[in-house]
């Protein structure tokens, strides 16, 4: 332990964990403070069932951030300490419902082979075709900081790339829902059923604007990048992570909880914590944005954009994982579903929209859109041999509810463990009407209810793992979290995390905006950057 850092990142989340990484590497002396006892954030694995059976506790897969810039600075010496990835070659992701089935192939043509309309597969094509030049300008805004110089030269280059007619379309399309890219573009329902419930996973609901980009987003990205997961577990992510801050000389510390950040004459001098003060010529903080301005910062020291920020953030729907031991692998009335990594028990728009709403009411959804992960698909080791595991998320769920869309469950004491319990047997039933046989074959099950996220994680506000609506009033410049460039109005205490841009997800994009932003500032004098 030193008593004076260059830096100090509180929050060893994704976000912290990639700042104090690269901050290391190029030279700085960092301390990393976690209030929770292990790093990591929402990446997790733990046997919650049944001694042998892995499950990734909360999040579990990583195309962001393979497909992302930290990954790019840190992904060779990650591999060093020990990461591996286990992906999908074939079959990537599907959707089920009484409709019937869709999947989706790594590879776009074999996924249009399922269309029934020959037009559609030429459509799908176009819209993969349309993203593919889009790409450069859509991940050139998400990997910038969005100030005034940025917009101007990425508005600049997109109309340069674009021309007018093409920067107009791809303004339009990223004002469009999704279900309304999908009633325009397409004749048939399947990439409807198929690519809408992935919104979920980008904190929207199928009719809100900016759907229509991220459908086309989400597509290309499981075409390009499919879905790995971390082998032998999410938490072996983690340890590669702890091998690469030890290797840089990196302070952690856990069980830490950073108490306020210290201000002097305007500027942050230091972090004080439950192990004492550690002085700091910089801060990060990966907090709630409620949590750095009503409570880190000092109240003299929070201006008007700290205030409108708190007053602005608005949590998202809140979420819930299910997590079943099976005495055998899941057999779908669909066999293509045995081996497709991720499924989703969705119609696409109609029953997903459904269910969002309902949830934001306040009700408990009757027919819920289900995320099935089957993760020993890819990796086999995550269950003893002829078992499987299930990861199961519900991300349309509301904080407080008030009631039952079904009119079967009593709320009125909100998320008790019964209540739990019993809409998780809603969940399993939903799922076995395609899988029968699910429930007699389920031996363990571990349930976190919405509370049980926000227990897990301070930045959970709500049961909201995705850091706040993610409707376009709140994503891109006008995340509440987000000021110029990450700050604060503090010049040296910097706000990243999901509560910032670009917003939730596993890649690590706003640890690692900062630190290259850090970085990229006149080296401190006789310091070099460590290989």
């Amino acid at each position: 332990m030193k008593d004076e850092y260059d830096v100090v990142v509180i929050g060893a989340g994704i976000n912290g964990l990639v700042a104090a990484a690269e901050l290391a590497g190029a030279g700085r002396r960092v301390a990393l403070v976690e209030e929770r006892d292990r790093l990591g954030g929402f990446i997790a694995s733990d046997e919650l069932t049944v001694p042998g059976f892995v499950h990734d506790t909360f999040s579990s897969w990583h195309p962001l951030f393979q497909a992302g810039g930290a990954y790019a600075d840190l992904g060779a010496d990650l591999h060093r300490h020990g990461l591996a990835y286990r992906n999908a070659d074939g079959a990537v992701t599907a959707s089920v419902s009484e409709r019937g089935t869709v999947v989706a192939h790594r590879d776009p043509a074999r996924t249009a082979e399922g269309f029934a309309h020959q037009a559609d597969r030429t459509a799908y094509a176009s819209l993969l075709a349309d993203l593919g030049r889009w790409a450069p300008h859509v991940f050139g805004a998400l990997g910038s900081e969005l100030r005034t110089r940025d917009l101007a030269r990425l508005g600049l280059g997109a109309a340069r790339g674009l021309g007018r007619d093409g920067l107009s379309e791809l303004a339009r399309v990223a004002m469009q829902s999704g279900r309304g890219l999908g009633r325009e573009r397409f004749a048939g329902p399947e990439v409807d059923q198929l690519w809408a419930p992935w919104l979920l996973h980008a904190g929207l609901a199928p009719d809100q604007a900016t759907g229509g980009l991220m459908l086309a987003v989400m597509a290309f990205t499981m075409h390009e990048i499919g879905l790995p997961v971390v082998e032998g577990g999410a938490s072996a992510f983690v340890a590669a992570f702890e091998a690469l801050l030890e290797e840089r000389g990196v302070d952690v510390f856990r069980a830490t909880p950073a108490k306020s950040i210290t201000v002097r004459s305007g500027r942050a001098v230091g972090v004080e914590t439950g192990a004492g003060h550690l002085r700091a010529a910089t801060v990060l903080a990966s907090t709630s944005t409620g949590r750095l301005y009503d409570g880190l910062l000092p109240p003299e020291a929070v201006g008007e954009h700290g205030r409108r920020a708190v007053a602005r953030h608005r949590p998202g729907r809140a979420a819930a994982q299910i997590h079943l031991a099976l005495d055998a692998p899941l057999r779908w009335t669909d066999s293509r579903l045995d081996e497709v990594p991720l499924v989703h028990v969705s119609n696409g728009s109609d029953s997903t929209a459904i269910a969002c709403a309902q949830a934001e009411a306040g009700l408990l959804p009757a027919e819920p859109t289900v995320v099935v992960g089957q993760q020993c698909v890819l990796d086999p080791s995550r269950a003893p041999e002829g078992r499987a595991t299930l990861w199961i998320q519900l991300q349309e769920l509301p904080w407080r509810p008030v009631g039952d869309a079904a009119g079967e469950l009593d709320a009125a004491e909100g998320w008790t463990p019964a209540l739990a319990e019993a809409y998780a047997e809603r969940v399993v039933a939903r799922i076995e009407r395609f899988a029968p046989g699910l429930a007699g074959s389920v031996i363990g099950r571990r349930v976190i209810d919405p509370t049980g996220l926000a227990s897990a994680n301070a930045n959970a506000v709500h049961g909201d793992p995705y850091g706040g609506a993610a409707e376009l009033d709140q994503s891109l410049l006008w995340r509440p979290g987000t000021g110029s460039g990450h700050r604060t109005g503090v010049p040296n205490v910097f706000h990243i995390g999901a509560f910032t841009h670009p917003g939730p997800g596993l890649g690590g994009g706003s640890g690692h905006l900062v630190a290259q932003q850090l970085i990229s500032r006149r080296r401190a004098p006789g310091r070099r950057r460590r290989s």
